[in-house]
C-alpha cells in the first residue's frame, strides 16, 4: 500500500496475474483492476520501484490460489482473497507487536500521497496514481507542515535588496498600499 498509494481493499483484490507475470517475475506495473477500485471507474497501473520490487520478488503468494493475498485455506473463504477486515486486524496485531500506534490502513496511502506532494510532484500526477477523480478529494489526504507554510510565506517576500548604502547595508524597497518606501 505504501508503494503503490493504493487502498487495502485495492491489495487484498490483487491478483498474482496483476503483479507477476506467467514465469513468475514481479512485472514492470502492477494493475489495479477498475472493478475493485472504489470508483469502479478506471483500471490504474502504478510502476514499481525497486524498494517494492525486492519484496515481491521475496513474497511468495500460495500456489493453490490465483489470489496475491489469498483467504485462509482452512475457511469455507479458502478459494477468495484476504477480507479487508482481516487484513486491518493483522496489520493491527503487528503494530501492537512492535510498539506502534496511530496507524490505520490508510495511514500507508496518505503518506505516500502526501511524500509525493512534499517532492513536488504535480497533484495531476499524483491524482492519477491514487484514482482519485476530483482534485478535492486528493487534499483530503495532503498533509501540510508547518514549515512548509512558512517557506511558501517566505517565497513571496516583498523586499527585494537595492543597493548598498554607505555604511554597507542593504537599502530596500518595500512596497506597500500601492506606495514605494525605502528603507535600510
Amino acid at each position: 500500500m505504501l508503494y503503490t498509494a493504493c487502498r487495502v481493499s485495492e491489495a487484498v483484490t490483487l491478483l498474482k496475474r496483476d503483479v507477476y507475470d506467467a514465469k513468475g517475475k514481479v512485472r514492470a506495473k502492477i494493475i489495479f483492476r477498475k472493478g475493485n477500485t472504489k470508483g469502479k471507474l478506471a483500471t490504474r497501473a502504478i510502476p514499481v520501484i525497486q524498494e517494492l520490487r525486492v519484496r515481491l520478488q521475496a513474497y511468495k503468494p500460495r500456489d493453490d490460489s490465483p489470489w496475491l493475498f489469498p483467504g485462509n485455506a482452512d475457511h469455507s473463504r479458502a478459494n477468495n482473497h484476504l477480507h479487508r477486515d482481516s487484513a486491518l486486524w493483522l496489520l493491527r496485531v503487528a503494530c501492537k507487536k512492535v510498539g506502534v500506534e496511530g496507524v490505520s490502513s490508510h495511514s500507508f496511502r496518505r503518506t505516500a500521497l502526501t511524500s509525493m506532494s512534499n517532492a513536488g510532484i504535480p497533484l495531476r500526477v499524483i491524482q492519477e496514481i491514487s484514482g482519485h477523480r476530483m482534485l478535492d478529494e486528493l487534499y483530503k489526504y495532503l498533509e501540510v507542515r508547518e514549515d512548509q507554510v512558512l517557506g511558501a510565506v517566505s517565497s513571496l517576500a516583498l523586499l527585494a535588496p537595492v543597493d548598498e548604502d554607505d555604511f554597507g547595508k542593504s537599502s530596500f524597497v518595500e512596497v506597500t498600499d500601492n506606495s514605494v518606501h525605502e528603507s535600510s
